[in-house]
């Protein structure tokens, strides 16, 4: 049984003006399969290889596959949905798989818009994946795939989702084989190096009201480091990884294995061979202060920040459990302990100013990290903040949301000045940065890494590919009126998504109504054993 899996060609001059990122999913999936017996497994990596749809169409035929996979994150979801309708055309034989986060949530949505998909995975992929490839080899699709949990899929008219699938309970099973990927051209430019983005946890404890990790992953769970460094090691020997990147939200979460992953890279020696950079919390390296110079000696460079924001109102409204004062201390602390610091700040809100833009920007110049990035918000449609403004959300071209791209309208400005206040804020930070910090602070290999991210910014910029000026022909101040951001305003919500979403509402409605109707009958004194019941009850219809 022929198996082909697909990555999609999206680009939007984000995260991969600092190299091409390997697609992990591909490795893991793969792996997964191959335990179970499955080794004619192809993967096309169309986006790194910036593959034309002549060039898909070309490959398809020549694999002649029995099943189709291709993944999406909500940017990328009509890139992908092309992808399956340029194999149902080309291999109208081979069973069509969507997976990822936004079909997992959307799934309605895209079954309305891209019929030609056969079936939806939703959740983690390895297992439910794996189960759906076994039905499919023994000739039992599409009969039994009301009986797999984790699908979604169009039967006749009706849009279907079988129970949810459990999470993956034991992460250490994966085996991933990262044999099918073309290592030669997965680069880290601030370095010049290989780069691999192994996964050592999955899901995340916290629940920030604009983002959708923690209600993907579900459940928190963590590997043992020493599987993990087994894997890393792997990366190293056999395919020259010089520098990774872990995928988890927030790896430090569980103190004691990250400590125990450290000091495995040591032990091995393998902190001499390969650096790594994590995302976390600023709580996180506050709790740690005393460890962040044993987290540098086992090869951590990079440390990427949600400070989210410079007010406190909106980490607030962010539901980020983090203060301002944190933020600047946590950058202070990381940068003694010689590890490169990176502030993320999410801009862009309905109620974005030019002097909040302002305040950022000194801020950011304040607590002095050693990158800045400015993220415009992206209000994803399966996260408790969209819930709260979607009223005021009036773009649905889901290609247009990837975080460079200003999908709101702030009231006090239009989409163009706030592109040109980021940018300006980008320009000011990274000039003076390029004239008095990074050729004259430190040496040897600080100097190298903060000469290597000025390369990568120059290159994104001389290019026009950082934050997709090109294609949103923006030039600079002068070219405002210019500016063109190329919604595609045809696209909509389909009914089937709106009436889930109403549905959803309702029952949120219904569930709080009864939380406050038990509050108060409780306050009285009465029925409260009665209440409880019914509390559990509405808690598992919600």
């Amino acid at each position: 049984m022929r198996i082909v899996l697909i990555h999609p060609n999206y680009h939007s001059g984000g995260a991969e003006i600092a190299g091409n990122w390997p697609p992990a999913w591909v490795a893991y999936l793969a792996g997964h399969l191959r335990s179970a017996g499955y080794d004619d497994i192809h993967f096309i990596d169309a986006m790194t290889n910036h593959l034309s749809d002549d060039d898909l169409r070309a490959k398809l035929r020549s694999l002649a596959p029995d099943v189709v996979g291709c993944t999406a994150i909500t940017p990328s979801i009509y890139v992908a949905e092309q992808v399956l309708k340029i194999a149902e055309e080309e291999v109208p034989d081979a069973v069509r798989v969507l997976g990822g986060i936004h079909a997992t949530f959307m799934y309605k949505q895209v079954l309305s818009e891209a019929p030609w998909i056969d079936v939806i995975v939703r959740g983690e992929g390895e297992e439910i994946f794996r189960e759906l490839v076994q039905c499919i080899d023994a000739g039992r699709w599409p009969t039994d795939r009301a009986t797999i949990p984790g699908l979604a899929y169009a039967d006749g008219d009706q849009l279907v989702a079988t129970e949810a699938a459990p999470t993956v309970k034991d992460l250490d099973a994966i085996n991933p084989d990262w044999s099918l990927l073309e290592w030669s051209k997965y680069i880290y430019v601030p370095l010049g190096v290989r780069v691999a983005i192994p996964n050592m946890a999955r899901g995340c404890p916290f629940t920030c009201s604009f983002c959708s990790q923690w209600k993907f992953w579900r459940d928190y769970r963590v590997r043992d480091p020493k599987k993990v460094v087994d894997e890393i090691e792997t990366l190293v020997r056999d395919h020259e990884v010089g520098f990774f990147i872990l995928a988890d939200e927030e790896p430090t979460i569980n103190r004691k294995k990250f400590i125990a992953f450290c000091q495995e890279l040591i032990d091995r020696g393998l902190n001499e061979k390969v650096k790594w950079g994590i995302n976390t919390r600023v709580t996180d390296i506050y709790r740690d202060r005393e460890l962040l110079s044993f987290y540098r000696k086992a090869g951590l460079v990079h440390v990427s920040l949600g400070t989210e924001a410079a007010a406190q109102l909106k980490l607030d409204r962010f539901n980020k459990e983090t203060k301002v004062a944190e933020n600047k201390e946590a950058i202070r602390l990381l940068r003694e302990a010689d590890i490169f610091v990176e502030a993320q700040f999410i801009v862009g809100l309905d109620n974005e100013t030019p002097e909040t833009l302002e305040e950022t920007f000194r801020m950011a110049w304040d607590w002095q990290p050693d990158l800045a990035n400015w993220a415009m918000y992206t209000p994803w449609p399966f996260t408790p903040l969209f819930a709260e403004i979607k009223d005021k959300v009036e773009v649905f071209d889901f290609s247009k949301y990837n975080f460079v791209t200003p999908i709101m309208a702030p009231e006090a400005m239009d989409r163009a000045t706030l592109l040109d206040r980021v940018m300006h804020n980008y320009r000011r930070f990274y000039s003076r940065k390029a004239l008095f910090h990074y050729p004259w602070r430190g040496s040897g290999f600080r100097r190298r890494y903060l000469l290597g991210c000025l390369k990568a910014f120059l290159k994104a910029g001389f290019q026009r590919t950082f934050y997709d000026l090109g294609k949103n022909n923006y030039w600079g101040p002068q070219s405002k009126k210019g500016v063109n951001f190329n919604f595609d305003r045809t696209r909509t919500i389909a009914p089937a998504q709106m009436d889930d979403w109403e549905a959803t509402a309702d029952r949120a409605a219904r569930a709080r109504a009864r939380r406050l109707s038990a509050a108060d009958a409780k306050a009285c004194g009465g029925g409260s054993e009665q209440l409880a019941d019914d509390g559990l009850v509405g808690a598992g219809r919600v």
